[in-house]
């Protein structure tokens, strides 16, 4: 689903609900690993922006209103440089320790939508996306990597 240059970007979220303080030594090897891997993701072909605060990272930026939940919110060029970064690398040995670190949930954690190319999404956003998904299944207004859409005419921006 590669797309002409700069018209859109990906816009991705995931959140996960945390199963101990981020500064418990249960989590330290997650929060060690986060600079590093952001590093490696901000390096990425077709990493376009992250969400970050004050921190360099987005561990405590509030979402849908519960301390224990974290989010990461970031744009990529197109879903096939996401699925590369996600996949290989640090990013994908994080990826086979989150039980480790995080909660298992049944509701969707992940979601995905166009923004118009230099759209930076707001965590208000992207939580609105994630409700809409676990509400309405994948659509053009929000999907998944496993059902996805290309860009239309309607981003809801």
């Amino acid at each position: 689903m590669t797309l002409p240059t700069g018209a859109h970007e990906l816009a991705e979220v995931n959140i996960a609900r945390l199963k101990a303080l981020l500064d418990s030594p249960q989590l330290k090897a997650f929060v060690d690993a986060l600079d590093p891997v952001n590093a490696v993701a901000d390096a990425a072909d077709g990493f376009v922006w992250r969400l970050q605060s004050d921190s360099g990272n987005a561990t405590d930026v509030p979402v849908l209103g519960d301390d224990w939940l974290i989010i990461n919110l970031s744009t990529w060029r197109d879903p096939e440089a996401l699925t590369a970064f996600m996949y290989q690398g640090q990013h994908r040995e994080l990826l086979s320790r989150r039980h480790d670190w995080f909660e298992r949930l049944t509701e969707a954690m992940t979601a995905l939508w166009w923004v118009p190319a230099g759209h930076r999404p707001t965590a208000e956003e992207a939580e609105s996306r994630l409700l809409h998904l676990r509400e309405h299944g994948p659509t053009q207004h929000a999907f998944t990597l496993r059902t996805s859409f290309p860009p239309g005419i309607s981003t809801g921006i």
